[in-house]
């Protein structure tokens, strides 16, 4: 199991991560990109429609995170994987700070700003076997520190990269897109590039490569199971 350390020059950006996702409040508060959802449903109706391999999107409200949807172009900046639909609900696996490691569906959505969560299918039904390789894959990766630099070769994990390695190793099916800095930052004028300057100590990565929750939502073929609120 991979256990890796932080090494010395991300424990601040790690701290400030962390100081901003706790000190969320009313002066950084933004609402979310009003998309075409679906009507509201219940987390219990939800639950029932899910199944393993599923991936499950939702929107993190505060600062760094709005930051990442930002520079997307999208409402989604946080992303995980079904990986149990036997018990009393789904469980899903994620890569989150500090630790990645599962929760339960309830907890998952409870974190979303406004109950926003998408769920979207491989468009080709996974067999039993690669069911349990991604539940294996997921295994491999818990209790790995969160990468701050969101970056596609580092030792750490993050969201996104986390989903695509999981399905990638249990089912042999690619999700999402590796580009570098340069090429997300160039196709999105909306980004603020000050603010990585800052979040990369005043230089950006630029050939730094990197997977986005959005190029993971926006995988040609994937189907749709829900895209609303979830109460």
């Amino acid at each position: 199991m991979l256990r890796p350390a932080i090494p010395f020059r991300r424990l601040g950006i790690a701290m400030l991560f962390a100081a901003l996702a706790v000190a969320s409040t009313a002066a950084l508060a933004q609402a979310h990109p009003s998309d075409d959802v679906a009507a509201p449903q219940s987390l219990a109706r939800l639950a029932r429609s899910l199944e393993v391999g599923d991936i499950v999107f939702t929107r993190i409200d505060t600062y760094p995170f709005r930051k990442v949807a930002e520079a997307t172009g999208t409402w989604t900046n946080h992303v995980g994987i079904v990986l149990d639909v036997s018990g009393p609900e789904p469980v899903i696996g994620e890569s989150r700070f500090p630790l990645s490691g599962s929760t339960t569906l309830s907890r998952f959505v409870a974190r979303s700003a406004g109950g926003r969560v998408a769920v979207m299918r491989l468009p080709t039904p996974l067999t039993p076997t690669q069911q349990l390789a991604i539940v294996a894959a997921a295994a491999q990766r818990e209790h790995v520190f969160y990468d701050t630099g969101f970056d596609a070769r580092s030792h750490r994990q993050f969201c996104s990269r986390y989903v695509r390695e999981v399905l990638q190793q249990g089912a042999g099916v690619e999700v999402g897109r590796v580009e570098t800095f340069q090429a997300l930052l160039a196709n999105a004028p909306q980004a603020d590039v000050g603010f990585w300057r800052v979040w990369y100590f005043g230089s950006i990565p630029w050939q730094r490569e990197t997977v986005t929750p959005a190029s993971v939502l926006h995988t040609p073929g994937l189907k749709t199971v829900f895209d609303g609120t979830a109460t």
